[in-house]
Formats: structure tokens, C-alpha cells, sequence
């Protein structure tokens, strides 16, 4: 298994040699490197070659293929962010980066679905976040390190155009399937909700699931086409009667209750084909896989990557494992 955590002095080395990189690791850390084509996004939780782990003091490093044609990085806010997937290059990919609870954030995962050219060409990333210590306390941040500068709103995205003779495919693994239970629907799109249908009928959210005793650890599932999608709780505000999620809930969808999953590495491992872990070039999972399932310490198979506050294939997803290949394009 290759090496993916290195010191800053590495990382130091490995930008002023020119190599193109995408960077994750605790703030004090990236505000420690020299200006470069890298870009990196603050999260102290990771999957590393020896498992799970936390570090202040180490960075995860994915540095892109030197067969790539162009690498670019572009910067976005809330007033041109639907403008991310018409960006990416024919035959490309875009690696993106979004601060968790931030306002561009809110708008990409609200109206994704509506940018010109959703889904037609990979984007692939995830929401960057900060020790669960602090939280409240301290931002998350992206850092574009053409400048060296962190921002608490807005994206990043590193463009690659790939040779003619290669191929990049996103692909999602959720361990999560839809229970048996009741089909939740809900008026309107947000983070939050207070109502829902439950079977059709209307409910207070907050009070359903304390009447249920749902395990909110387990996320709601939707059935977009055949791809199970979660939607993540972050919270239930009892004095409110209102329940925050970590991705937005969409009108009109049918959600149910995630199924318990049993042991999630040996599930994770069984979704895998050793195949696809061999060849994949970047992946991402969330936090709340690392801290339900205690994978502190515990190894994902070959799989390594940063534990995130959220994981973009396409679309802003929940507690699953996004991941890229790229591979050569066999001409029939």
C-alpha cells in the first residue's frame, strides 16, 4: 500500500518541486505550506495505511498523475458555484473542496441538481471540517494554495484534463439499505425539517422518532434510480420540534430508515471487489462512519483517504465512500 501521510517538511518538498496535489490535514498545518499548485481542505480524521487515525500533525497527500495534460485550480462563491460542472474540461475531472456549513455549501447541495451539465462530467471531493472538539469554535477552511490563502466560504476545484487514452469513472459504496419501516416524505427541501409525511400521513419529525426510538446513528435512505442515497441526522432539537440533518432532505422523495449494518468493516470489505480497490486513485469517507463505527486504529482494506464532513460524488452524500479511478480506455 502505497504511502499517503507525510510531515510537513515532505509536503514542503513535494510542492516546491512543482508536483500538482490535493492536500488534507489539520489548519495549523496547511497554513505551515509554501504557495503551489495544491489545493486542501481542513479535517484531523483520516483512513490511513495503518487505519484509522487522528492527527494534528501530518497530511494526507493525493498528488495527481504526471500523464495529466492541464491541472488548473478556480475558486467559486455562492454567486457563480452552478457554473462548476459547465467548468470541468472534456475528458476531466474536477476535485472539489466546500467548508462545511458554509453558505456556498447550502447552495451547492440545494440546487446541484439544477446546474448546467449535472452529472455529465465527474466532480468528485468533500466538506471539510475540524477536530469535533472544536467545533463551533473553529471554521472549517479550504485553502487554495496558489495564494496560500484560507477562506471559510466558498470552493475549490483542482481541473485535470486527462489524455485521450485515459478514463475517470466516480463510484459510491454505501454499506445502507432501506428498512422495512415506515416511508417518510417531506414538503419541502432544506436541512432541516419539523413536518413530514410518515405513510402519507402528517407528523412532527422530532416527535416520530422519539416515538420510534429511531437509532439515529442510521441515516434516512432514498432510492434515487436504483442509487440508495443517505441523508445523514445531525441533530434533533427537542424544545424546537425540529430535526437538522448533515444533507439537504428533497420534496417529494420516499425515505425510510436505514437497516442496522452489523460489523461496518467486514460490510465495507463485502460491497468491495479487490479489483476496484487496487485501481482507485482518490477516495473519501465520513466522519460518522469513523465515529460510529469506532474505526479508530481498525483498517478499510487497501482503502485510504480523508474522514470528511461530507463526500461530493456529483451530489453532497452522506456516510458513504466516494471514489475516482482512472484508467486506460480500451478502444473496441
Amino acid at each position: 500500500m502505497k504511502q499517503v501521510m507525510f510531515t510537513v517538511d515532505a509536503v514542503r518538498t513535494l510542492i516546491k518541486q512543482g508536483r500538482n496535489l490535493l492536500l488534507a490535514a489539520d489548519e495549523r498545518v496547511l497554513s505551515q505550506l509554501p504557495t503551489g499548485n495544491w489545493i486542501g481542505g481542513t479535517i484531523p480524521y483520516f483512513m490511513t495505511e495503518r487505519g484509522g487515525q487522528f492527527t494534528q500533525e501530518h497530511i494526507y497527500v493525493t498528488e495527481l498523475p504526471e500523464y495529466i495534460v492541464r491541472c488548473a485550480i478556480r475558486s467559486y462563491s455562492v454567486q457563480n458555484i452552478a457554473n462548476v460542472y459547465a467548468d470541468i474540461p472534456e475528458n476531466g475531472v474536477g476535485f472539489i473542496l466546500i467548508p462545511a456549513a458554509s453558505p456556498t455549501l447550502l447552495t451547492f447541495a440545494l440546487n446541484v441538481h439544477n446546474f448546467e451539465h449535472f452529472a455529465l462530467r465527474p466532480l468528485i471531493g468533500w466538506i471539510t471540517g475540524v477536530n469535533l472538539s472544536e467545533l463551533g469554535k473553529t471554521a472549517p477552511k479550504i485553502f487554495d494554495g496558489a495564494t496560500g490563502e484560507p477562506y471559510e466560504d466558498g470552493a475549490l476545484v483542482m481541473h485535470i484534463t486527462l489524455p485521450e487514452s485515459k478514463i475517470a469513472e466516480i463510484n459510491i459504496l454505501n454499506i445502507f439499505e432501506q428498512g422495512a419501516g415506515d416511508v417518510i416524505t417531506f414538503p419541502h427541501d432544506g436541512f432541516c425539517a419539523t413536518e413530514a409525511l410518515i405513510n402519507g400521513e402528517p407528523h412532527n419529525l422530532a416527535d416520530y422518532i422519539q416515538e420510534h426510538n429511531l437509532d439515529t446513528r442510521l441515516p434516512l435512505v432514498a432510492d434515487y434510480n436504483g442509487a440508495m442515497i443517505n441523508t445523514s441526522f445531525q441533530q434533533i432539537d427537542s424544545s424546537a420540534k425540529r430535526v437538522d440533518f448533515y444533507a439537504p432532505v428533497f420534496r417529494g422523495i420516499e425515505y425510510k430508515h436505514a437497516k442496522p449494518v452489523g460489523n461496518y468493516v467486514s460490510n465495507f470489505l463485502s460491497h468491495l471487489h479487490q479489483h476496484e480497490a487496487q485501481s482507485i486513485f482518490f477516495s473519501c469517507n465520513c466522519i460518522l462512519n469513523y465515529l460510529y463505527s469506532e474505526l479508530e486504529g481498525k483498517q478499510t482494506g487497501n482503502i485510504t483517504g480523508p474522514m470528511t464532513f461530507g463526500e461530493i460524488a456529483y451530489q453532497l452524500l452522506n456516510q458513504n465512500l466516494v471514489y475516482l479511478t482512472i484508467s486506460d480506455l480500451t478502444h473496441q
